[in-house]
């Protein structure tokens, strides 16, 4: 099969182009860094020549907030996608797999697809009328759409200050599987199977995270004692963490539930808290060997003095 991946030279792109390719599929790729860009429809148009599967990972993300303007957003992640949806349709291209985020969500609570978008800023706000435009393909030329609203992956240290001086580096990650992280391995399981469900599925969206040990009723205590709740489900944490030095976030203000995604896609995600300190137990590193693979791509050529980007 030959797939089209954009964002292709990105932590996700990357991630997928060896793992098809390693699956012996054929792929083209676009990418800024490569000098092609979605934004310029005769590259596409040649790109998209014998096609059967698009997965669009390519986006301005969170971290270009501050340092590109609006329009740019506008630009990438809304024109591009037209312009990959209609060369799409002209090619005749089987699926088309949008790679959105959870960013589109609002920042608190038992966030499941059910809950209404209520995205902050441009990035997420791009994005979600990113994945309008998919729906509107489905509807109007039957193709079959799937978006994967991804949580993070990335590794770079985090954005905020505060949470860098007060946890180490893999304890933040770590912390964040039980809510709000995805090892990349998984996320590229999910694009592969949302491959083969788009037909039959026709139109979806599905979350994309870590699948959480907590439950609904749980949402009131996580935000007044997290450590507490995590004990009730992963006791054997507490020993770990001690002898690391590491510590649990007091509080935790949202949970993205990837339930829809393993039911109707049969995506099975093999790396969650539990998962991480029984591997950490026994010596074994917390990423996932394609994640230690593909390695941190950044998202600046310049290096900013006040953490991994500028945070508006």
């Amino acid at each position: 099969m030959k797939v089209l991946i954009t964002g292709s030279a990105g932590h996700l792109g990357d991630a997928l182009t060896r793992t098809l390719r390693d699956l012996g599929h054929e792929v083209v790729g676009i990418d800024i860094r490569d000098g092609s860009s979605i934004t310029d429809r005769a590259c596409v148009r040649e790109k998209m020549t014998g096609v059967r599967s698009v997965l669009h990972t390519a986006t301005l993300h969170k971290p270009h907030v501050v340092t590109h303007e609006p329009q740019q957003f506008v630009d990438t992640n809304i024109t591009g996608t037209l312009i990959l949806l209609e060369e799409a349709v002209r090619a005749g291209v089987e699926s088309f797999i949008f790679t959105s985020t959870t960013s589109v969500f609002p920042a608190s609570g038992w966030i499941t697809e059910d809950v209404t978008p209520a995205p902050k800023n441009i990035y997420g706000l791009t994005k979600r009328a990113a994945e309008d435009l998919c729906e509107l393909f489905h509807r109007r030329e039957r193709l079959p759409c799937l978006i994967l609203r991804t949580s993070r992956f990335f590794p770079e240290t985090d954005d905020n200050r505060s949470v860098r001086e007060a946890y180490e580096d893999d304890n933040i990650k770590v912390n964040e599987y039980l809510y709000r992280r995805v090892d990349i391995e998984d996320a590229v399981s999910a694009h592969l199977q949302a491959i083969e469900r788009a037909s039959a599925i026709g139109f979806g969206r599905y979350i994309v995270s870590a699948t959480t040990p907590f439950t609904p009723a749980d949402v009131l205590e996580l935000r007044t004692d997290a450590p507490r709740v995590v004990r009730r489900y992963v006791p054997e944490y507490e020993a770990l963490y001690a002898r690391r030095g590491w510590k649990m976030m007091p509080s935790i203000d949202r949970v993205y539930v990837n339930a829809k995604a393993r039911a109707e896609l049969g995506w099975q995600p093999r790396h969650d808290f539990r998962s991480l300190i029984e591997r950490l137990e026994t010596g074994g590193d917390s990423r996932s060997p394609l994640a230690r693979l593909v390695g941190s791509k950044g998202y600046h050529a310049e290096v900013f003095t006040d953490g991994p980007y500028p945070v508006g």
